[in-house]
């Protein structure tokens, strides 16, 4: 089954085109790797798809199992199963992690016509879902984000996506700026929570997270559209080649 369907998306920011005609299905169970250089529209994509109102669509469609997603707002979007890993996470001074995430769960739970998660439980399930990226108690007791590191900030992103247990995730280079250890329990956390009726859309410049989340099909982003896709083979050849022979291939002087 189709979880998501974008065709011939065009999109812009401040009246400048970035999006020129993305075409691209994910189904259920899938991941798929984004590659491309920067400014190519990467992060571009994946802030339309969340609806973030910054970028206008001037054309094409986007069906997300089997609804317009382009006419929903982005809360609806998020409750929907839709989430985000964001390239930087921001800070939340004065709201707590557990506030945050449980007001959210039971935004998501109340949107599908289940009970709000009582005390216990939902205590429970934050101590089962740190564990899965290592976070430590007194983070997750501490305001959203602040004070936290760069690799802190990117765990608490993958708790708050098993918290939350999104349909479709999208990580918007969840990698950058990690070390080693940090990029292994992100990734770690990624692969755990992957089921046959989730699927994952992972951007990245680097071919080493894909080293341990394991694409199913990889996708190069020029110049605002995708122009090559094949298997896992093809990020080890952008790793090892960069860009330029993708240029060569379209005709592009290098």
């Amino acid at each position: 089954m189709n979880m998501l369907e974008i065709n011939n998306l065009h999109a812009t920011v401040n009246g400048k085109e970035i999006l020129k005609g993305i075409n691209l299905t994910v189904k259920a169970g899938e991941v798929h790797a984004i590659m491309g250089p920067n400014g190519s529209g990467k992060s571009t994509l994946s802030s339309v798809l969340v609806g973030n109102p910054l970028f206008e669509v001037t054309e094409g469609t986007v069906i997300y199992n089997g609804k317009d997603l382009l006419a929903m707002e982005p809360e609806d979007r998020s409750r929907e199963g839709i989430f985000l890993s964001f390239q930087y996470p921001v800070e939340i001074p004065g709201v707590s992690m557990v506030n945050f995430m449980r007001a959210a769960v039971n935004a998501h739970r109340q949107y599908k016509g289940l009970p709000a998660v009582t005390a216990s439980d939902f205590l429970k399930m934050m101590r089962e879902k740190r564990a899965i990226v290592e976070l430590d108690n007194k983070l997750a007791n501490r305001s959203v984000n602040e004070g936290f590191s760069g690799g802190e900030k990117k765990r608490n992103e993958i708790f708050q996506m098993a918290m939350l247990e999104p349909r479709l995730a999208i990580l918007d280079e969840t990698d950058s700026g990690l070390d080693i250890d940090a990029l292994r329990i992100v990734a770690n956390g990624v692969n755990r929570m992957k089921k046959p009726e989730n699927a994952a859309i992972v951007i990245t410049h680097y071919q080493r997270l894909l080293d341990y989340i394991k694409p199913d099909v990889v996708h190069v982003l020029y110049k605002g559209r995708i122009v090559k896709t094949a298997g896992p083979a093809l990020a080890l050849e952008l790793e090892e080649r960069g860009y330029d022979w993708i240029k060569e291939e379209l005709g592009e002087e290098i």
